[in-house]
C-alpha cells in the first residue's frame, strides 16, 4: 500500500485536500481508538448511521476484539469526526471493513480515503491477504471511494446480495486483494 504505517498519530491538516467552502476549525488527528472514546464513538455512530448505528454493547465488543484496527479522527476538542473499523479472521489472512464514517461537515476532503488507507496498511502489515466490505448499493460516493482504492465487486451478480442484512437490506459486497 502507499500509506505509511501508523506507528505514531498523524495530523491530517498538513495534507492537501479539496477546497472547502469553510476552513476546518481544528486539524484532525488520525489515531487508534481508546477505551475512553466509546461514549463519543457511540454519539458519532448514531449521528452518521442513525437507525442502523451499532448498539452500544456491540461497539464495546468490537473495541475489545479489534482495537488494533479501529482508527478515529479526533478534532482535539473531545469530538470524533470519523472512524474506520477493520476486523480479521483468526489467522489474519482475511479481513473485513466493518465500518467507515466521516461527519457530514468534514466529507469530500479526502478523510474517508485517509482512514481507509490507514486501515488497509494495518491489515496488510499483519498479513491480511484479502479484504471485503459491504456497501449499500445506492451509496455511489462510497462505491466510488472503494473503487478508487482498488476494491472490485465480488461475483456473482456484480456483488449484489439481496436481503443481505434482512428483508429490503441489500448490499454490494466488494473485495480487495492485498497480496500485491
Amino acid at each position: 500500500m502507499t500509506a505509511e504505517p501508523l506507528e505514531r498519530a498523524q495530523t491530517l491538516h498538513t495534507r492537501p485536500r479539496a477546497a472547502a467552502s469553510f476552513p476546518d476549525p481544528r486539524p484532525l488527528e488520525l489515531r487508534p481508538v481508546r477505551e475512553s472514546d466509546l461514549p463519543e464513538l457511540r454519539r458519532l455512530d448514531q449521528e452518521v448511521f442513525q437507525q442502523v448505528a451499532y448498539p452500544p454493547f456491540l461497539l464495546r465488543q468490537l473495541y475489545d476484539l479489534y482495537a488494533e484496527h479501529f482508527l478515529v479522527l479526533d478534532d482535539g476538542a473531545g469530538r470524533l469526526r470519523g472512524y474506520v473499523l477493520a476486523a480479521t479472521t483468526a489467522y489474519s489472512r482475511a479481513g473485513w471493513i466493518l465500518g467507515l464514517c466521516v461527519t457530514e461537515e468534514r466529507r469530500r476532503r479526502g478523510l474517508g480515503t485517509e482512514l481507509m488507507l490507514a486501515a488497509l496498511d494495518r491489515l496488510h502489515g499483519c498479513g491480511t491477504e484479502q479484504v471485503r466490505l459491504t456497501v449499500e448499493p445506492g451509496n455511489h460516493a462510497a462505491i466510488l471511494l472503494y473503487r478508487s482504492l482498488g476494491f472490485v465487486p465480488e461475483q456473482p451478480h456484480g456483488g449484489l446480495r439481496p436481503d443481505y442484512f434482512g428483508p429490503g437490506e441489500d448490499r454490494q459486497v466488494m473485495r480487495l486483494d492485498l497480496r500485491r
